[in-house]
């Protein structure tokens, strides 16, 4: 409406301007030079007039480009004090700035909640540009994951993670991969998916992380219960009649062994043959019922304990061994008031197994020492530690101890692991283990 009513005026002035043009030129084809002099002057201020009115709009349109152009949408155009003819202009020029606003601040309400919601999710992302690798984004989850507080280049990652940064270079948009990222605290699989964007001729990359070690962890543990479900009732089922049939048979033959001819000892060996068949038997039927525990615990009686509490019953306990076997056990708390959600019966059979396990590793130690630690992590979840100054494990080793039926003992069972890691994922939390051959072993308990 306000431009209509500039167009207006300016149509106004253009056809005073011609009719003053036209009455000028007929006085002089007449000869009417007194009348062409008084016309004179209303043609220069006409024409003056139509300059500066063109002039200051001119200055009008230029202050308001360049507000735009620097998006200084909060500038207000004075319209009480215009001209006149200025004052439909600038009002009109007030209303674009005024629904610039709106949009900027829709953009900025928008990309506000945009970047909440990508701080929010468990998911890291990052996004570079194609040609040069340089990070545009990376949300905070992706920093905490890998422990990056700030990365210039998707090069760069190679300095910190080569293998992976090898395998995010490779992904193709639209492919997705499992990897294993690595950081100076532990190692963990991470689905990375890719996708590809081009804003201004520019081409981005974004990739997607997600931690998936607890389920590979989860979906493991659910293919072992089943495995060993099958296996324990399929040995049960074959040895019981074997050990019950060896049990008649020998009592048959002490029976029978009066009416026996033993002068070349073959009841004897008869003898030995049955007893060996009852009691490797009753070994298997043993092993059996050991490992079908793995699958008995499935529910869980949480309450609210203290971690200062579960160290000092687990100092309480394991004080007699450790100062018979010479080793000292060092407490480290720096927050009395760290409490979890857990199962204390559970939590406490867990730290059993792995100070027992220290124990062993470091019995012919001069200098043996276990830790026990507590601390809150950066995203804000509770860490127990149980380190030792043992001899440490090999990274083939670290990645097997978690295996139902693997021991690196000679008399060991394989299960106290695997038990663990079964009890920690029914807190919904995992356990880890960090090793330096030589250095010592730490496992990590995160609620």
């Amino acid at each position: 409406m306000f431009f209509k009513t500039t167009e207006w005026r300016i149509v106004i002035r253009v056809v005073l301007l011609l009719v003053t043009l036209c009455a000028e030129s007929f006085c002089l084809v007449k000869s009417w030079y007194l009348a062409a002099a008084l016309l004179a002057p209303v043609i220069i201020y006409l024409v003056v007039d139509f300059f500066n009115f063109h002039r200051e709009a001119q200055e009008e349109l230029s202050q308001f480009v360049e507000a735009i152009h620097y998006r200084d949408f909060s500038r207000n155009f004075d319209v009480k004090h215009a001209p006149v003819d200025i004052q439909p202009l600038r009002k009109g020029f007030n209303e674009i700035n005024s629904t610039f606003k709106v949009i900027s601040k829709e953009k900025e309400t928008q990309y506000q909640y945009l970047q909440k919601i990508l701080e929010l999710v468990d998911t890291g992302i990052l996004s570079y540009k194609h040609n040069d690798g340089e990070v545009v984004w990376m949300n905070e989850t992706l920093k905490r994951m890998l422990y990056l507080p700030y990365l210039k280049t998707i090069h760069s990652l190679s300095k910190r993670d080569e293998d992976l940064y090898n395998q995010v270079i490779s992904l193709k948009p639209g492919e997705s991969k499992i990897a294993t990222a690595h950081t100076e605290k532990k190692s963990f699989k991470v689905l990375l998916s890719a996708t590809g964007f081009q804003t201004d001729g520019v081409k981005f990359t974004l990739i997607a992380f997600q931690n998936v070690d607890e389920a590979l962890d989860e979906t493991e543990s659910k293919a072992w219960q089943k495995l060993l479900s099958v296996m324990t009732h399929e040995i049960m089922n074959s040895i019981a009649p074997i050990s019950s049939l060896a049990d008649t048979l020998k009592n048959r033959l002490d029976d029978s062994v009066s009416d026996l001819n033993n002068s070349e000892g073959s009841v004897d060996d008869l003898k030995l043959g049955i007893d060996t068949i009852k009691r490797r038997s009753e070994g298997l039927l043993k092993f059996a019922e050991t490992y079908r525990n793995l699958n008995k615990i499935t529910t869980l009686n949480l309450k609210k304990v203290y971690v200062r509490d579960l160290f000092e019953n687990l100092n309480t306990l394991m004080e007699p061994t450790l100062d018979k076997k010479n080793i000292d056990m060092e407490i480290v708390l720096k927050d009395p008031s760290l409490a979890v959600e857990a199962d204390v019966t559970l939590v406490e059979q867990v730290l059993i197994n792995l100070v027992v396990n220290s124990i062993d590793a470091v019995k012919d130690r001069e200098d043996a020492r276990i830790v026990l630690t507590a601390e809150v992590s950066n995203n804000k979840k509770i860490i127990i530690k149980v380190g030792d100054n043992g001899p440490g494990m090999s990274e083939e080793v670290l990645d097997k101890i978690f295996i139902p039926f693997f021991s690196t003992k000679k008399s060991g069972s394989g299960i106290g692991l695997s038990l663990c890691k079964q009890i920690m994922m029914l807190h919904h939390g995992n356990i880890h283990a960090q090793s330096i051959e030589g250095q010592g072993t730490t496992f990590l308990l995160q609620f």
